[in-house]
Formats: structure tokens, C-alpha cells, sequence
């Protein structure tokens, strides 16, 4: 041969061919022989121990490439219902590839989690790599979160999982560096071990007593993605202000925004005027955030607000569906800046009812950033500078529309429920200092209703320009929740009448009945629980909270996925641009309303975990302390009790709940005293005694004192088959004692 080939050109070879990279098909291909094969050799052996080319027993590949045979994880579904893969053993410098799944007929039903060996192929389309299935491997490993204990062979992992009473075996090569009492991130694999599962550590978490570990717990045991990709981190850099172009011009109207104090993702501004041609009629403008001009259908941003679904809110911290200088900054209806929106003009008559609306895409200016309590200050007579200079031209008139808009409300007759929200108060080192009930204003009160109104008129319009787009629906309650309602209803001596269909005026009547007695929070509790939860479907199904025929999120899209695919139908239908709703994402409402159903359950007991775990925390110096609560649940094992100050939940283990067998009545959710003949069921006042409280799991366990206002029956004790979870207990009480000595150490 004339010249040895340079290292780029064996490393483009290789690339190009990659089932052929063994060494004999590389000398092959340069022409490589006699002396030069050890030339060959020694380069080859200089590119692997660089890192430029993997080794796969006697076969070179490129490291930053895939194989033609891989094994994947698939990881998510992309906009159009495909699945998203990424190689499992991935060894390469730069982020994993993203791999599409190409389905061909007589293959299994896949979902995200499923371990696939699939064959790979080049594209040229939006993803680097297709894989078509050989076989399905099985279902992604358990990932585990919890307390490394070391041991003398490798250790044991204790769950920080309230409901498990499982340990885990950690050989000594599985350990991942990790150190005695840390939190850790673990996947099981193989067999057992002594009777425990095996699992391997594939992330450190850090000191498990440490404040800010809370909500750390609950997102990655809930698998909330909390870091963004690097594309995506580019992609949000690039973003630029919008101009004026062909948008309406709103900047001469007084939009502003009302929120927490804290807020940095404001969606949306408001503001209203009389009505010229309207006797005592108004005008009102509700203004959200244009995400859909930053966020379009197929970028890298479109993808991660897709996969989050929508943003988590922690005491702590907030995990934001988008980068922080779009949800916070550009996105965001800050005061004083232009800002791009999607805006609503609604036309209320002088009861407040809707004669008329319109959309349009816009360019607003808010004259100001107002929290709840801000606005209300102002509009009951204590204005501060910058309430003042909006006082007459902003606020009065929104206060003036929304007494009109409270007389449409009262007649659609929405759910009255009233559950006070508890506010967790941590220090600066995320310490909690003090729970206390959020104010709520008739600030809130007028957000909601405008919010509400706006939500109506998108669902109304789409719908009369026969859009597709996803419904926020709510189910009416099922048969056998009301059964336990009605029971729950006639223990305190109250009436809801049976044997018709429910609507939300009877349910009404008995929350306004209750109100400002002692059973006000047990009712309002109750009615909640028997409801069903909402969820997002292209199918209208009603909602029954807020009695509405149909409605749509369209609100908060900085946060929510689902309100930017009905941004993105409004745009489409209004031909306000190339952004708006595409047939691809038409096709797959039915995957995309599922999927973010599911993301905000999920969020939703990451956010229940973590104040669990942050109230345990709170109460653990007060262990013998007495409380006030009621019944909030009843289980085969024991009674759940929700105190009255913090909102705590805690188990009563049937063991302690006197000197007598007590029989699960699985149909009403109720124990019932085989001696004394006293039931317990949801609703019933209780006074409690703390006698465990461990802030790693967020579980609570009290002692019975009082239960209806009478002390407990004392009747025959026995063996019996209702005995305490004990194995949860002892973990439990495992588990605090390794904080506590983490703490120490």
C-alpha cells in the first residue's frame, strides 16, 4: 500500500460500516498487509484507549454510534404517539441518541419501561436512528429510593417508600461509592439474595436529613425528569422577544396580572371596562401567555414539554415544564414589558351572563405585577403606590365586572366545596418553621371565575369551528361513593336525598349546611372523596364540579401541556400562523390527553409525598403530644386520622384501638367492634396521641384517646386475624434511627 490511512479515515470507515469492523475487515477495506497489520493494530489500540471506539469482543465501533443490534429502553412517546427508545448501555461522551420505534404488524403492545433487542437503522428524519423489534426483554428494572446501610458482604437499601416494608440487597461491586445512611437511587436486577432482592446503586442523593432532600425523594422516586437536555437548554437560549408584526395591538389596555407573591411564571393578565352599548354591562380582557410561539410542534422544547406534561410545585422548589428563561422570563406577563399573548374579549351582560366573545393574537403591556393580597388590599380601601396608579382605571372596573359575573355563578350552581389550604413555611435552609392555612381572598375567588370563563370560550369556539382539542372532564360521582357519602352524611345527623340522579345544587345545599359548623371540614372532605378525579380526553364528557356542558384548559400554558395544544388549535383555526395544531397531533389526541393524565397524577403525589414528608418532619419534636383530628380513611389494618392544625395524616393500627377484635366491612370502609358494637368509619372526631413520626417516609403513627367524643371501649382482647402492620412499624422505626444517626455522624 502506498499511504497508511490516517485515524479520521478509520474512524469515518467504521462509522460508515458498522457491521464490518473487525480487523481483518478493516485491512480488508485500506488494503492493508504483511508488516502494516501491526500498524493497524496499534492505531486501532490508540483510538480505543481514546475513547473514540468501543470494543465489542473482536469488533471496533464507533462509541458516539449505535450497533446494528442494540438493546433499548423505551423512554417516552413523541407529539405523534411513536415510541422514543434510547440504547441502554450507552457509553458514549455525548448524550444518548434517540431511537424511533418503527412498529411492524404482529409485533407486542410496547410502553414506556419495556426493554426491547432491536435492530438499528441510519435515518435522515427528525431522530438519528429507527429500531425495528426482534424481541421484547421485559419490562424496565424497579428503581428503588432509600437508605444504603453498610454491611460486612456490600449492604442492604431500607425504602424511603411509606407503603413498603422491603429490604434490598446491595452486593459489595454494586455500590456506586456510596456511604453509610446515604440516600440513594437503586435499580434491581437478577435474583435474590438471602431471601432479599438484589439491586445496584445508580445515584447518589446525598445526606437523607438534609432539608433540601425532601421533594429530591419524591422526584426521583416518582421519576419527575429535573434536568433539561442540552438541546432543549439551546433551543430556550435562542429565544427572542416578539414584536408587534400582524398581532392586535393591546398594549393601551390595562391588563395586569394577580398571583402569589412569589410567582415568577405569570400565564395570565386581566382587566374590564363598562360596556358602551351594554346598560350596566361590562367588558371583560383576559390575556395568556403565548407559548405556543416559542414552543412549536417537533423542536426539542415541544418534546420535554411533552414528556413533563406539566410543571411540579414543591415547598422547596419548582419543576418547570419549560427552561427557566421562557417560563420565567419571556413567557412570563411580567409588568412594565411587551409580551406576545393569546387574548379573549368576553362580553357579560349586567347578571353577569356571556352574550358574546372573541379570540385574537396579540401584543400586550401590563402596568403592573399585583399579588392576591396586593389587590385586595387596594379594593377594600388600603391602596399602596403601585395599586393606587391602576386603582380607578383597573381594579374597580375588574371588581365592578366580577359582582356581575358571581350572579351567572351562583346560578350555574358550581361545587361550593371550601378546603382550607395549608401553607408549609420552611427557613432559608429548608427548615420547616410553621404550617399554617393559605389566605384566601376574594381575589383568588375572582382569578378563578375569569379563569373559568375564558377556559369556556375556548372549548365554545373550538367547538363551533369543528377543532378538535382536548376537554378538562369531570365525571359525575359513582354509585358506590355516594353509598359511603350518604352513610358518612347521616352519622352527623344530616340529609342528602337519595334515589335521584346527584347534582351539584343538592350537594351544595348540604356544604352550605355544614358551613361553620364542626362536621363543615369532615363534610367538605367527604364530598371531595366522592368525587371523581378529573382528567383530559378528545371526548366531552362534561364537568361535573363546575357544572359545565364542556370545558377546556387554555390558561396556564407556562405549566400545564395541555393548555398549549389548545393554544395551538386556536391558532390553527384562526390561521394565525404556521405554529398551530398539526394533523400529526390531531391523530394522536386520544395518547397525548392519556399521557398528561398521567404526568399530573404523578406530579400530584410527588407534591402529596413531599408535604408528608415535610409535616412529619415538623411533628416529629412533638412525640407524645395530644391533637384533635378526624377520621380521614378506614382500611382493613387500622384508621387513618387528620389533625386539625397541620392537616396531618397518621395510621391507628387496629392493635390499638382498644381491647377487642374489630371486623373490615370492605363495602362500607368501616371496623366494626365485635364486642362493643362501635363503628368506625370516615368523619368521626378523634383525639390522638403522637407516638412516632418518621420524616424520611412521611409516616405518622398515633395512639386512639377519644373517638366521637368517647374514650375507648375496652372489651376482650384476643388473637385475632386484624393486627398492626408491625413490619411496617419496625422499618419504619429503622429507618429514624438511621437519620437520626446520619445527623449525628
Amino acid at each position: 500500500m502506498k499511504h497508511f490511512p490516517s485515524k479520521s479515515a478509520i474512524l469515518d470507515w467504521v462509522k460508515d460500516n458498522p457491521s464490518k469492523s473487525n480487523k481483518r475487515d478493516i485491512a480488508r477495506a485500506f488494503g492493508i498487509k504483511g508488516q502494516a497489520r501491526i500498524e493497524l493494530k496499534r492505531v486501532l489500540r490508540e483510538l480505543y484507549s481514546e475513547g473514540h471506539l468501543s470494543k465489542d469482543r473482536k469488533t471496533y465501533r464507533d462509541k458516539e454510534s449505535l450497533s446494528p443490534v442494540e438493546l433499548l429502553h423505551i423512554v417516552s412517546l413523541d407529539q405523534d404517539g411513536e415510541l422514543i427508545a434510547e440504547p441502554l448501555n450507552w457509553k458514549g461522551e455525548a448524550a444518548a441518541p434517540k431511537v424511533l420505534f418503527i412498529a411492524k404488524k404482529g409485533d407486542p403492545a410496547l410502553t414506556i419501561g419495556d426493554r426491547v433487542l432491536c435492530k438499528i437503522e441510519k435515518s435522515t428524519d427528525e431522530y438519528p436512528f429507527n429500531a425495528r423489534l426482534i424481541r421484547r426483554i421485559g419490562r424496565g428494572a424497579e428503581k428503588i429510593v432509600g437508605i444504603y446501610q453498610r454491611g460486612e458482604f456490600g449492604g442492604r437499601i431500607l425504602p424511603v417508600d411509606k407503603k413498603s416494608d422491603r429490604e434490598y440487597q446491595v452486593d459489595p461491586g454494586h455500590r456506586n461509592g456510596a456511604r453509610d445512611g446515604e440516600l440513594v437511587e437503586a435499580e434491581q436486577f437478577g435474583g435474590r439474595t438471602k431471601g432479599l432482592h438484589r439491586v445496584k446503586i445508580i445515584a447518589r442523593l446525598g445526606d437523607p436529613s438534609a432539608a433540601k432532600s425532601v421533594s429530591l425523594i419524591a422526584i426521583h422516586q416518582h421519576g419527575i425528569p429535573d434536568q433539561f437536555p442540552a438541546e432543549v437548554l439551546a433551543e430556550a437560549a435562542e429565544a427572542k422577544p416578539v414584536a408587534l408584526g400582524k398581532r392586535e395591538d393591546l398594549r393601551h389596555l390595562p391588563l395586569f396580572t394577580i398571583d402569589p407573591p412569589d410567582a415568577r411564571d405569570r400565564d395570565d393578565a386581566i382587566c374590564a371596562m363598562p360596556d358602551p352599548d351594554n346598560k350596566d354591562g361590562h367588558i371583560v380582557w383576559v390575556a395568556i401567555a403565548d407559548v405556543a410561539h416559542y414552543v412549536q410542534p417537533g423542536t426539542a422544547l415541544d418534546r420535554e414539554a411533552f414528556k413533563r406534561g406539566n410543571s411540579s410545585y414543591f415547598p422547596d422548589r419548582v419543576v418547570p415544564m419549560l427552561p427557566d428563561n421562557l417560563s420565567g422570563d419571556l413567557c412570563s406577563l411580567h409588568g412594565e414589558v411587551d409580551r406576545p399573548c393569546i387574548a379573549l374579549r368576553i362580553v357579560l351582560d349586567a347578571n353577569g351572563q356571556k352574550t358574546g366573545h372573541r379570540f385574537t393574537r396579540g401584543l400586550m403591556r401590563s402596568p403592573a405585577a399585583l399579588s392576591y393580597l396586593q389587590a385586595q388590599q387596594a379594593v377594600d380601601g388600603a391602596p399602596d403606590e403601585t395599586t393606587a396608579a391602576i386603582l380607578e382605571t383597573g381594579i374597580k372596573p375588574l371588581w365592578a365586572a366580577y359582582a356581575s359575573a358571581k350572579k351567572a355563578n351562583q346560578k350555574r350552581q358550581p361545587l361550593h366545596l371550601d378546603l382550607p389550604e395549608r401553607q408549609i413555611i420552611l427557613s432559608d435552609s429548608g427548615e420547616v418553621t410553621s404550617v399554617s392555612f393559605r389566605d384566601r381572598f376574594d381575589a383568588h375567588k375572582l382569578v378563578e371565575e375569569f379563569m373559568v370563563l375564558a377556559n369556556v370560550c375556548a372549548a365554545e369556539t373550538l367547538e363551533t369551528k369543528k377543532s378538535e382539542l382536548l376537554y378538562r372532564v369531570h365525571e359525575p360521582p359513582n354509585p358506590e361513593k355516594l353509598t359511603a357519602l350518604h352513610e358518612v352524611v347521616q352519622s352527623v345527623g344530616m340529609v342528602l336525598a337519595k334515589g335521584q340522579r346527584l347534582t351539584t345544587a343538592q350537594l351544595n345545599k348540604l356544604l352550605d349546611g355544614a358551613a361553620g359548623g364542626e362536621y363543615a371540614e369532615m363534610i367538605n372532605m367527604t364530598v371531595l372523596r366522592s368525587l371523581t378525579q378529573a382528567y383530559y380526553s378528545p371526548k366531552n364528557m362534561g364537568h361535573f364540579g363546575l357544572n359545565l356542558k364542556r370545558y377546556a384548559h387554555f390558561t396556564s400554558p407556562i405549566r400545564r401541556y395541555s393548555d398549549l395544544v389548545v393554544h395551538r388549535a386556536l391558532i390553527a383555526v384562526h390561521g394565525w400562523g404556521s405554529d398551530g395544531l398539526t394533523a400529526a397531533e390531531i391523530e394522536n389526541l386520544e395518547k397525548t390527553a392519556e399521557h398528561i393524565s398521567q404526568t399530573e397524577r404523578r406530579s400530584m403525589l410527588a407534591e402529596r409525598d413531599t408535604t408528608d414528608r415535610y409535616l412529619s418532619a415538623f411533628l416529629a419534636e412533638k412525640i407524645g403530644a395530644d391533637f384533635g383530628g378526624v377520621v380521614s380513611g378506614v382500611a382493613r389494618f387500622g384508621i387513618f386520622v387528620k389533625l386539625d392544625e397541620t392537616g396531618a395524616d397518621g395510621l391507628i393500627p387496629v392493635s390499638r384501638l382498644g381491647r377487642e377484635y374489630f371486623n373490615f366491612d370492605e363495602d362500607h370502609r368501616t371496623l366494626t367492634g365485635e364486642h362493643s358494637k362501635r363503628v368506625l368509619r370516615s368523619g368521626l372526631r378523634a383525639k390522638v396521641r403522637l407516638s412516632e413520626a418518621d420524616p424520611l417516609t412521611g409516616g405518622l403513627m398515633f395512639e386512639l384517646l377519644e373517638i366521637d367524643g368517647k374514650p375507648l371501649p375496652s372489651g376482650k382482647k384476643g388473637k385475632g386475624k386484624y393486627n398492626a402492620p408491625r413490619g411496617k412499624a419496625r422499618s419504619k422505626i429503622k429507618r429514624s434511627r438511621m437519620v437520626k444517626k446520619t445527623k449525628r455522624g
